[in-house]
């Protein structure tokens, strides 16, 4: 209104002038009348066009090995196996079910080695150098599960730390190359005859420089072990310098199947190509960089290929369910963080990763005709050889296409109009089914939306592309988005918490809840207890692993919501090592994963020397209040911990033992459970009221 209003009161003088030559102007002219050239709005301008030609009688490209995602390396699928059914199952049928949701074609998992990775530890299958057990940690179930509804789904396996048994106070494991080689393999041996588990790859050590004799090794005692089969995947890390190294080592580079890279930006480099060996990027994505989730997997999925060459593509991570507030949050292609609730959630990347495994399979090859849209986004080909087609087309923008670890230059993406020309053996399709997705801002996000099928006129396909979409044309009729009834809604942990430890039929020796930081905490069973305390919860790592991450000196299991505040903690405790041990209960424990030796909250000690420590923090070097406990090792005692405010007081068996103000302790955080050192030590009917 506001240009009218000046227009209309200009009229009185000025206005009436400018009027009368307006009048007295020809009507038109060549381009039209003068209002309507200088006056209306500018037409808009044409949609930029592009034509690409499809076409397979030059030959094809790399074969495609798949779309994965990792379990471990970080325990963010912790939570997952403590999940009720329904829900649970329905979480594995959206990440593994084909042609359902995601319909990952690999699973890779952490070979737990008792460390510290990112978000929690795993066990390792020989926490002792006599000692195999294949029950341990959840990883077996989850492969298991994964195969029950992809029986062809392929298993990765790579181990982030290690026993330290293995180099005991060093921190590598090759002190011995042929007996670190015996332990993985005995891993990938133990999955086949306690689980019926095929592993199909096995990694050197995550994030480590390559140690060029021990991959040499390995691949010697593989073959020893008849595991000619199952191939090496190296070195999880960078192009380089492995890349460099195989160009000078026969042996080296027949040991090694497949080099595998860490968010590599969709480029490869001149010297993994020259090897002809398969290119993977193995850990990549870590979706939720900015709020419209997808765009970063949507643009890595099909980039990875066509800039790097690069035929499979690994999520970091499968699942993210860890505690909230253990850092990435929501870095998963589903969120399941509340097992006591039975809610999740089901987010885009589940999408975004159907648009290809749901469409091409572990053995098709790419088209050599896939590259980048002329006016942004890429698109790529792919064919099983005996007809059928699938074209995935993204048009990711700058902003939501960026991934945590990706630093990409800017680039322009606009919207466009594309011509595909089918050659070769496409030039007689009739028809291709259509699936399509939306990110970003828009007034309404699409995900994975079957669109009515696209008749081909001789040979032609013409597509209108808007900025952040994600198109999958294809001859596969049987793609699905599936779906099961709308999960619990969220509450938050129970107020009211209490677990005896009486294990019976379990999965994994783990307590349902507890979240290890470092070191393991399974279920134990005293089998000469006679005082009531037959089936317990014991710390069981007794050695400093050789870590991947900072591990604590201490060991430390949390548990319950990083909101708690005032809390009463009670737990029977049993030190096992006399005069150097220890063993505490804590709450309102601020840090976890990687953080986890700068945790800071109330810890309350009894050691074993007969003294008790009340400290802020983990490492026990802010000591509140100490004094004589009278307790000893090899004696169930019952402590409890009462946080109210600001001040805190501690029992020893139904007698308070020491009041103390905690104003500069943290205000909120996770109880917790642990030892002094990497010792044997036993918790029984713990209880939290809030």
């Amino acid at each position: 209104m506001f240009p009218y209003k000046v227009w209309t009161n200009r009229l009185r003088a000025e206005g009436r002038l400018l009027l009368w030559l307006l009048l007295l102007l020809p009507p038109l002219s060549a381009t039209g009348s003068f209002i309507s050239r200088y006056f209306s709005k500018t037409s808009p301008s044409p949609t930029p066009t592009s034509k690409i030609i499809l076409d397979d009688a030059a030959g094809l490209g790399r074969v495609f090995d798949g779309i994965g995602a990792m379990s471990g390396g970080s325990a963010a699928s912790r939570l997952l196996i403590n999940y009720p059914e329904p829900q649970r199952s329905e979480i594995l049928d959206y990440l593994f079910k084909p042609n359902f949701g995601a319909s990952l074609h690999m699973l890779k998992v952490k070979v737990g080695g008792d460390g510290l990775t990112t978000d929690g530890t795993e066990p390792s299958h020989m926490p002792h150098r006599d000692e195999e057990t294949y029950s341990r940690g959840y990883e077996w179930w989850l492969m298991k599960e994964a195969k029950k509804r992809n029986p062809n789904i392929t298993l990765i396996g790579l181990p982030w730390s290690f026993p330290g048994w293995l180099n005991p106070g060093r921190s590598d494991p090759y002190a011995n190359m042929t007996m670190t080689a015996l332990y993985v393999v005995s891993w990938i041996l133990g999955a086949k005859k306690h689980h019926k588990l095929d592993i199909d790859y096995i990694g050197i050590w995550n994030d480590r420089e390559p140690e060029n004799q021990y991959i040499k090794t390995l691949r010697k005692v593989l073959n020893q072990k008849q595991l000619n089969r199952v191939k090496i995947i190296a070195n999880d890390q960078l192009w380089q310098p492995l890349s460099a190294f195989l160009q000078f080592d026969p042996v080296l580079l027949d040991a090694v199947e497949v080099i595998g890279a860490h968010y590599p930006g969709t480029k490869s480099d001149n010297d993994s190509l020259k090897t002809n060996k398969k290119l993977w990027s193995t850990e990549d994505s870590s979706f939720f960089k900015v709020e419209e989730v997808g765009g970063c997997w949507a643009h890595i999925l099909n980039q990875n290929y066509v800039n790097g060459q690069m035929t499979s593509t690994i999520a970091w991570n499968l699942v993210a369910s860890h505690y909230p507030r253990i850092p990435p949050e929501r870095d998963g292609m589903l969120t399941a963080k509340e097992p006591w609730s039975g809610h999740y959630v089901v987010e885009n990347p589940i999408w975004i990763t159907a648009h290809t495994t749901q469409f091409a399979q572990p053995g098709w090859q790419y088209l050599k005709t896939v590259g980048f849209l002329k006016y942004g986004g890429s698109y790529v080909a792919l064919t099983d050889g005996l007809g059928n087609l699938t074209i995935i087309i993204e048009t990711m923008s700058y902003p939501i296409s960026q991934c945590k670890k990706d630093h990409a230059s800017f680039f322009q993406v606009t919207d466009q109009i594309i011509i595909f020309s089918l050659q070769g053996t496409f030039k007689s399709l009739t028809m291709l089914q259509i699936w399509y997705s939306r990110l970003g801002k828009q007034s309404r996000n699409y995900s994975f939306e079957k669109q009515k099928p696209l008749l081909i006129n001789d040979g032609t396909i013409t597509l209108k592309l808007g900025l952040d979409e994600v198109y999958t044309l294809t001859t596969i009729t049987t793609g699905q988005k599936g779906s099961h009834p709308t999960p619990p809604e969220s509450r938050p942990f129970p107020s009211n918490f209490e677990d005896n430890f009486n294990f019976g039929q379990t999965r994994g020796n783990i307590a349902p809840q507890f979240a290890d930081q470092t070191g393991v905490f399974e279920y134990f069973m005293n089998d000469q207890d006679t005082s009531g305390h037959f089936f317990t919860f014991r710390q069981q790592v007794t050695q400093r692993p050789i870590t991947w991450a900072d591990d604590a000196d201490q060991t430390i299991s949390i548990i319950g919501d990083h909101n708690w505040k005032d809390i009463k903690i009670t737990c029977d405790v049993y030190i096992e090592t006399p005069v150097t041990g220890g063993i505490f209960i804590a709450g309102r424990v601020n840090q976890a994963g990687s953080s986890i030796r700068s945790a800071q909250g109330v810890f309350f000690w009894i050691l074993a020397n007969g003294t008790y420590e009340v400290t802020s923090d983990l490492a026990s070097v802010r000591v509140i209040e100490k004094g004589i406990a009278n307790v000893t090792a090899e004696q169930w005692y019952t402590i409890t911990l009462i946080i109210s405010e600001t001040s805190a007081y501690g029992l020893l068996n139904d007698t308070v033992l020491w009041n103390a103000p905690i104003n500069s302790f943290p205000k909120k955080g996770w109880a917790a459970i642990g030892t002094r050192s990497f010792e044997f030590g036993q918790f029984d009917n713990f209880h939290i009221q809030i």
